[in-house]
């Protein structure tokens, strides 16, 4: 029954935030340490960052790696650390983790407890780019290979960073895990005008009035989040940055695939979501989704008929 409830009331109360990031690592955390005061005045349990809400992201925030403060960068980290103790609240943190030279270093989000301390530490697995490895993200990052589960409050949730969208694959791996909340942090936005134009361009503007959007990013990244939200059964947080131009706003995904909360684009805020695991929402794909995933590909019973094996006879 759509909006049914069990007797297991199971609530989490969750901050997505938009900011907008940038190659200025002290504002970056001045930004997510007043979001963190502000998600703890709205009694969240946990809040979720944009991917490299803290670093800012090399090749769109900044050039290149090369003369990096990664001093400032731990010092930041630990300040913000510090704060998840004091406010008490759980911290979905996008950052940069160095690795040892010459290695690039990963895209990362830090999952830090209500108690701080760093629980467990993400490293996007599929960052945007060529087999040469030269371009797009894999110019300035590396990427990492293992998946990042983790409960609070009893709830079991999973973390994507933004490229990984493409690769459905991976929710289905986090469901596999048992996965009921997703934070999938996103970092489309800080675009300059002349790269949106030519991100509408690639679009076709004669298409634009067909679309619930003018860019790809802004097409098809909350489209397929809400496809993941209804397919796999998981609430879904997307994050994402207000830099301008922003090309979506931070919004809230329910398993049915219903949008219950968006922010503004461009804007700097919070969205606030409470959610009660224990509410069963509409699921069309519950009685086979798990024979799918194990390779089974029919629903029902099959039947053995020399009609049904003959595929050119009418």
């Amino acid at each position: 029954m759509i909006g049914s409830k069990d007797q297991n009331i199971m609530k989490i109360k969750i901050a997505t935030s938009q900011f907008p990031i940038s190659a200025d690592i002290k504002k970056n955390k001045l930004h997510v340490i007043k979001q963190m005061e502000e998600a703890t005045n709205s009694d969240a349990d946990v809040i979720h960052f944009p991917e490299s809400s803290l670093s800012g992201h090399a090749g769109i925030d900044f050039e290149s790696f090369e003369n990096f403060d990664w001093a400032l960068l731990k010092s930041a980290t630990l300040e913000i650390i510090a704060a998840a103790k004091a406010f008490s609240i759980w911290v979905i943190l996008g950052s940069a983790h160095r690795l040892t030279k010459p290695n690039k270093p990963h895209v990362s989000l830090y999952i830090i407890n209500d108690s701080g301390e760093i629980v467990d530490r993400y490293d996007k697995m599929f960052c945007a780019g060529s087999i040469g490895e030269d371009d797009e993200e894999l110019k300035h990052y590396a990427s990492g290979n293992d998946f990042c589960n983790f409960e609070i409050k009893g709830i079991k949730c999973g973390v994507q960073i933004c490229h990984e969208y493409r690769y459905p694959e991976l929710y289905r791996v986090h469901k596999k895990k048992g996965a009921q909340i997703m934070f999938h942090s996103f970092h489309a936005g800080n675009m300059t005008p002349t790269r949106q134009e030519a991100m509408k361009n690639q679009v076709g503007k004669e298409f634009h009035h067909l679309n619930f959007g003018n860019t790809l990013p802004e097409i098809t990244m909350p489209a397929t989040m809400t496809s993941y939200a209804a397919n796999n059964y998981v609430w879904i947080s997307c994050s994402n940055t207000s830099g301008l131009e922003s090309c979506w706003a931070s919004f809230m995904v329910r398993p049915d695939g219903v949008t219950v909360g968006k922010l503004q684009k461009n804007e700097t805020s919070l969205l606030i979501t409470e959610i009660d695991t224990s509410i069963q929402y509409y699921d069309s794909t519950l009685a086979w989704r798990r024979r799918a995933m194990d390779g089974q590909y029919h629903s029902g019973s099959l039947v053995e008929d020399g009609r049904s094996r003959d595929k050119v006879g009418l």
